[in-house]
């Protein structure tokens, strides 16, 4: 029996998926208006999320909610590391360190993994099925904007053993109505998506002044 937890997420991260629209920092990316340190700062600071978020999901894969979404195909750490590398070189470990607001990430998703491991879910699925989206565009965007080759600075958006992309969110969000949750557990997975979507806005918003800096003011302002 269906539980209903696609549409519910859907539909209930909907005011927040439009909040995190209306960034001025996501409004300049959509736009082409992109600085490489802005972007390779951000991609740093998701190194850093996807990489406790990945190992609290693998801690968790036996889980009776985790299980039924554990795919290992999504994990962006590698592409990640990659993308540090093309950035940083190779010795970029010493180059990196997760902002205040990643920080602030990271600790909620440990207070998860020891306490609510179920409510990873809102935010695996407020990552992963963004990136299967919107992210796509992004990549082209970033592509452009910054005459990047291929892939390169870019494998965050790759995902190379999902090849077709609506087919396996399709999948996902079958997988979804039959995870094991009631009602209550439903709504706080709900809630936990959209408190992922507001952690993730304070990592973008820490990057306005980066970007503010390279465009100027009033470039700035003329766009968002």
């Amino acid at each position: 029996m269906s539980n209903n937890l696609a549409v519910k997420l859907r539909s209930g991260t909907q005011q927040a998926h439009t909040d995190a629209e209306n960034v001025g920092f996501m409004k300049c990316f959509v736009q082409g208006v992109v600085d490489k340190e802005c972007f390779s700062q951000l991609l740093s600071n998701f190194y850093f999320v996807y990489s406790e978020l990945e190992n609290a999901l693998e801690q968790h894969k036996q889980h009776p909610v985790i299980s039924v979404m554990y795919f290992p195909e999504l994990n962006r750490q590698a592409s990640l590391e990659k993308d540090m590398t093309f950035y940083h070189g190779n010795l970029w470990r010493n180059f990196i360190k997760p902002s205040p607001a990643t920080k602030n990430y990271l600790a909620r998703i440990c207070e998860l993994s020891t306490h609510e491991p179920a409510l990873l879910l809102g935010h695996a699925y407020t990552r992963y099925m963004g990136d299967l989206s919107g992210g796509q565009m992004l990549q082209k965007v970033a592509q452009s904007a910054l005459k990047l080759s291929g892939y390169e600075g870019t494998e965050f958006y790759n995902f190379v053993q999902i090849p077709d992309k609506q087919a396996f969110k399709n999948k996902y969000r079958q997988a979804l109505d039959s995870v094991p949750v009631d009602d209550v557990t439903a709504d706080k997975i709900v809630a936990e998506a959209n408190r992922a979507f507001y952690l993730n806005m304070e990592i973008i918003k820490e990057l306005e002044p980066i970007l503010i800096k390279a465009l100027g003011h009033a470039t700035y302002n003329d766009l968002v």
